[in-house]
């Protein structure tokens, strides 16, 4: 059953414990006059048991007569209709509740109506201890009693009146909080015991309050009570009195008495300085504070103890120490030592310690400073003592005319704002307790307001010379010292049309910018400050064509897979998912035919020196190295000085038995050549370069070129020796996804074995290119049953 429906139905526990709760209520109250309700829904019918209800709470006679033996139904409604129109002349307001509610036994109609005899008897009207009038005014029923009782447990979080109450501890508290003793060990209940916890609170309410019980144990802590119930029971505790005789035990516990504040603390206390501290004795029981104070002499003196006559029932305690060195601090409640004391505080010296204070902030800086605009820093005096902070401004020409303001930030932290007039070099002086802290005095190089002449530009993107295109150059522009303005870089190309430059960083006052010149010629920079250029502007910068290194091409078997494939300027083509075997000599080749004259450069670097040579060809380099031990290696080439050529440093990684390109996924002999997929239907390999490229000189013969089986490898042979220099193409793709494993084996003067595997069933396209072109008879067509 859905909640709401739950909530609703006539059975749902939260009425029924209204009901009795209402019911107990009621009959406390007609008890007097020897009546009783039996079953509140009926037993009201006839009206004389509400008359006598309401004659008892307002103690007062009905204003008109009434049957005395309403036998009809008639002289019922009469009546119910007397007790209403008291209500009315009561100033008691009813919603939808007439006789004939009453009369039928309409019980929603009759439990509104006894909760509304609650709220204006038990909880609105009557004066309670320590309320004025004022205040019950201003508020609700239900904050009116809420407010009571947490004013009466301060230390416990009730919020509401139907969870806070269900563990039954808080009844507790509220008992003992009104009689002191009465409930001394509730904080030690079992809150697992909720039932038996509420009828010891409950039992000795009734007993020694006289506060009934018009709810029982098992329903207050119910977890679907309502707070109408709750709130019924406890109107009743603002109006008990504890009886004579009952048996109220002493509620001591010292250790739950704690001390807190700088006089109890182990540093921070001076010679001659009030040292002063808290002691909260709430839930320590009842009894007096004491404190004692020992100096290391042994001296030993009581301390001035305050009551603060609050609701923590603490206690303001205040010492004078006389000399320095460890005091003992003891604190006693009812003659025993409180938690953690007796406490050992040491004591410093009254003067304070300019060694131990610092300074620090924008104002103290050497450059950075401007004149005409206010700038700070914090003076730190935590663990110095005590002192007095000083601080002098002194200008350019030596004199105090600069305007300063000194401000307690708390915690020890000072701030100093002033606001230099002048520009140059002034001095900072900060003293404390008569003496100078660490670094000072400081000199503070005040800048212009406005000051184009102190930026300073510099990078490589301003240089006359050594910018090429297409390569990102940058510079900075350090505005530091320039005091206050706005700075501006534009930048103007070869043809004399604005180009594009991009600030990247800015940090501490310093700009960084980058630009990508992608035309030869003369660029023009203009740089200004505050609308004005800075020294040097505008700076012409000549950009020429790009490096030669860029243009230097290199591939072959002793370098790394890691870049496969073309650029307009250059290709690294790796030949081999083994570009080379421990012991075993490896080999790659350079071509800078494109790059013109320049130095070439070779590095080698692993776990253990590497054989090496190099050998020039028609196109270029060969080089040759022998890796002697396994491990991570890098190749570095350089062209022309120290830039990489692109793709440098290339990284290869020797294992035990063969140095493996990373990523390669097939393993086979020591002259196999890498792969990687060029697109979704080709297999780009790499063979060495010779002069000249046919692409119908390249023959091919095999069984792989026509037919295939799932799961098992198809090959055909590839010979490319009388075609000159380009790159071997295979693609194999099938009915729905390209054949990813793919290998070739050079066995010999350009001559290669192709492997393939293939995954399913149907007709796959094989094609074989010599560059760019198909060899004759590509695209060969493979079924595969």
């Amino acid at each position: 059953m859905p909640v709401t429906e739950k909530d609703l139905a006539e059975d749902a526990p939260w009425k029924k414990i209204q009901q009795n709760t209402f019911t107990r209520w009621c009959n406390e109250h007609l008890k007097c006059v020897n009546k009783r309700i039996g079953n509140l829904q009926t037993d009201l019918s006839d009206g004389l048991r509400l008359i006598a209800l309401l004659e008892v709470l307002s103690q007062k006679r009905m204003y008109r007569k009434y049957h005395q033996r309403p036998t009809f139904r008639q002289m019922q409604l009469e009546n119910v209709s007397v007790a209403l129109e008291f209500l009315d002349r009561e100033s008691i307001k009813l919603v939808s509740i007439d006789s004939k509610a009453i009369v039928d036994g309409n019980l929603k109609l009759i439990l509104g109506l006894v909760w509304t005899l609650i709220l204006h008897y038990s909880i609105s009207m009557p004066v309670w201890e320590d309320e004025g009038d004022d205040d019950a005014k201003k508020q609700t029923p239900k904050q009116r009693l809420l407010g009571w009782i947490q004013n009466k447990i301060p230390y416990l979080p009730i919020t509401n009146f139907n969870q806070n109450w269900q563990d039954g501890k808080a009844l507790g508290a509220l008992v003992d909080s009104c009689a002191p003793g009465l409930c001394p060990d509730w904080e030690s209940w079992d809150p697992q015991k909720p039932v038996d916890n509420a009828r010891e609170a409950m039992q000795q309410a009734d007993d020694w309050l006289g506060v009934p019980q018009v709810i029982t144990p098992e329903e207050i802590i119910h977890p679907d009570v309502d707070e109408h119930s709750v709130m019924t029971y406890l109107s009743q505790f603002p109006k008990a009195k504890l009886k004579p005789g009952a048996p109220l035990k002493p509620k001591l516990n010292p250790k739950k008495a704690r001390a807190y504040g700088r006089g109890i603390e182990p540093t921070g206390n001076m010679v001659k300085q009030p040292a002063k501290f808290t002691v909260d004795t709430i839930s320590a029981g009842q009894g007096d504070v004491m404190v004692f104070v020992e100096d290391p002499e042994g001296n030993k003196e009581e301390a001035q103890v305050t009551p603060d006559s609050d609701k923590n029932k603490t206690y303001s305690v205040e010492y004078l120490p006389k000399v320095t060195g460890l005091h003992k601090v003891t604190v006693l409640f009812a003659g025993q030592h409180i938690s953690k004391s007796p406490f050992e505080v040491s004591v410093d010296k009254a003067q304070g310690d300019a060694s131990k204070v610092t300074a620090k902030g924008p104002g103290l800086e050497a450059v950075g400073n401007i004149a005409n605009k206010p700038t700070y820093f914090d003076i730190y005096t935590a663990g110095a003592g005590v002192g007095d902070i000083g601080v002098e401004v002194e200008d350019p020409q030596g004199k105090n005319t600069v305007e300063l303001l000194v401000e307690d930030k708390g915690n020890q932290v000072y701030r100093c704002v002033y606001k230099p007039m002048q520009p140059g070099p002034h001095v900072v002086k900060i003293f404390f307790a008569g003496d100078t802290i660490p670094k000072s005095p400081f000199v503070v190089q005040v800048g212009e307001a406005c000051n184009p002449n102190a930026c300073r530009a510099s990078g490589r993107g301003l240089q006359p010379k050594g910018v090429r295109i297409r390569e990102t150059t940058d510079f900075k522009v350090d505005t530091k010292a320039a005091g206050s303005g706005e700075l501006g870089v534009t930048m103007k190309g070869p043809k004399g049309l604005e180009e594009l430059v991009k600030q990247k960083d800015f940090l501490d006052g310093v700009y960084a910018f980058e630009y990508y010149p992608s035309t030869p010629g003369r660029y023009s920079i203009a740089i200004t400050w505050g609308g004005h250029h800075i020294p040097k502007s505008p700076f012409e910068v000549q950009v020429g064509p790009e490096a030669g290194m860029q243009k230097v091409r290199a591939w072959g078997p002793g370098l790394h897979g890691g870049i496969v494939g073309r650029s307009a300027d250059f290709v690294v083509e790796s030949i081999g998912s083994e570009v080379g075997s421990l012991g075993i000599q490896s080999e790659f080749f350079i071509n800078t035919t494109r790059a013109g004259p320049g130095t070439l450069s070779v590095t080698i670097e692993g776990p253990s020196k590497v054989k090496m040579d190099c050998q020039e060809t028609p196109e270029g380099y060969k080089v040759m190295y022998t890796p002697m031990a396994p491990g991570n290696y890098l190749i570095s080439v350089k062209y022309g000085g120290p830039n990489h050529i692109v793709g440098s440093p290339f990284k290869a990684k020797v294992t035990g038995q063969r140095l493996v390109s990373p990523g390669s996924a097939n393993e086979t002999s020591s002259i196999l050549v890498e792969s990687v997929t060029r697109s979704s239907t080709e297999t780009c390999y790499s063979a060495i370069p010779k002069a000249s490229s046919d692409a119908s000189k390249v023959t091919s013969k095999g069984a792989g070129l026509s037919k295939a089986f799932v799961g098992q490898k198809s090959s055909f042979l590839v010979d490319c020796s009388k075609a000159g220099s380009n790159m071997l193409l295979i693609g194999v793709h099938g009915p729905t996804t390209p054949c990813e494993e793919v290998s070739m084996k050079h066995v010999g003067n350009q001559q290669y074995n192709v492997t393939y595997v293939v995954k399913e069933r149907g007709d796959y396209v094989l094609a074989v290119k010599w560059g760019e072109e198909h060899i004759p008879g590509s695209p060969f067509h493979v079924t595969v049953p």
